[in-house]
């Protein structure tokens, strides 16, 4: 009897989610005006196909993760912010690249994007990665995570207790601290200046009619590329295959590529016996789904979108130090601008890899020349 019951709830349980209608998760808001700022070379421009491992994954870089920490969108209650997780996982895996994976990871705000991207980037009712990163770019930063954990709310949700909460955009729905309980005469206050992160660029691969043209080895070899040279990108996906995957490399014919949902692509690898080659995708449900938290989608099919909209940001600055400490109460952190916290922290500012690519071939292109002449 101990047995059945649980037996018996966890069948109710399953019929009940499988008769569940699942909302689109992509949204592309009024004001996401800009889905690119590109400046830098792109890496697909100057590497070879040949350059390229056939496997390769940030989370296993010779036995060492540079990949930050799992997330789950759906906790403490449902939210429709995958494009948010996607997108914000992978700046902060980049980020954790930058720093050749040394030091405490740096872990941002999803939710201060959730409170203050309504507009731009999306709510709990859908979004899009683009969107993330022009609101992080335009916007100058995002605060680390301690400064806005993670509540699943955003101003027009009815889920849970999101209607008892402000999550409006504001200093204090930015970056905060509470001192005390408030019987006790705690308050919580804003804080002006904070440790936070830039973007520098931001683009999507396959977006735009030009993308439509693209060929699919193009378009797998620009994914790569991105990949291998800077880190970790944001992708459209169809969910609906993923909801009961049990592992192994999903590659089903049937599966529709209209999008519904975005995750992130951590890597890529090929199947010793079958040749196949695969993406390895992170997603934003928690470790227990699919394999630790992550896929094994088919390379080259377009399988379930993923290969349709994919995106990427490279870090600006990111703080790595302070000067001027915060107190517990906040109150130090007061009375100053965003803009002027120069002084506050040491940020460590990102070098695109073209720069080094591009220094090694003209340094071996020099002496190429010398060799000649003599």
């Amino acid at each position: 009897m101990k047995i059945a019951a649980p037996l018996s709830l966890a069948t109710a349980l399953a019929s009940t989610v499988q008769g569940m209608e699942h909302m689109n998760e992509i949204k592309i808001m009024e004001n996401h005006k800009k889905k690119s700022h590109v400046v830098s070379p792109l890496p697909h421009t100057y590497l070879v196909q040949e350059a390229i491992p056939d496997n390769f994954s940030w989370g296993d870089v010779d036995g060492k993760s540079y990949l930050t920490k799992q997330l789950n969108q759906h906790i403490p209650h449902y939210c429709g912010s995958c494009w948010a997780h996607g997108a914000v996982s992978s700046l902060m895996d980049r980020i954790k690249i930058a720093r050749k994976g040394q030091g405490v990871d740096i872990n941002l705000s999803i939710q201060y994007v959730l409170n203050c991207g309504a507009d731009k980037a999306g709510s709990c009712h859908g979004g899009y990665h683009t969107g993330v990163f022009e609101l992080i770019k335009e916007t100058g930063f995002i605060p680390y995570e301690t400064c806005q954990p993670y509540l699943a709310c955003s101003s027009e949700s009815e889920e849970g207790f999101c209607p008892h909460i402000d999550t409006t955009c504001s200093a204090v729905n930015t970056c905060r601290t509470c001192s005390g309980f408030s019987d006790k005469g705690g308050q919580c206050v804003e804080l002006n200046y904070f440790p936070n992160a830039t973007i520098a660029e931001y683009g999507e691969i396959g977006g735009g009619l030009l993308g439509m043209l693209d060929t699919t080895s193009k378009r797998v070899h620009e994914i790569k590329s991105e990949i291998f040279k800077r880190g970790p990108v944001a992708c459209t996906v169809n969910a609906d295959p993923l909801r009961d995957y049990e592992g192994g490399i999903l590659d089903d014919p049937a599966a529709s590529t209209s999008s519904n949902h975005i995750t992130s692509i951590v890597g890529f690898g090929k199947d010793a016996t079958t040749g196949q080659e695969y993406w390895i995708m992170r997603n934003s449900w928690g470790e227990y789904w699919g394999e630790m938290g992550f896929a094994r989608i088919a390379m080259g099919k377009n399988m379930i979108g993923i290969e349709d909209h994919v995106a990427w940001a490279t870090p600006g600055e990111f703080t790595i130090q302070n000067l001027r400490p915060c107190s517990e109460d906040g109150v130090m952190c007061g009375g100053e601008k965003q803009g002027v916290q120069g002084h506050n922290y040491v940020s460590q500012e990102y070098v695109d890899p073209s720069v080094a690519f591009f220094a090694a071939k003209e340094a071996k292109d020099g002496e190429s020349g010398l060799r000649t002449k003599k």
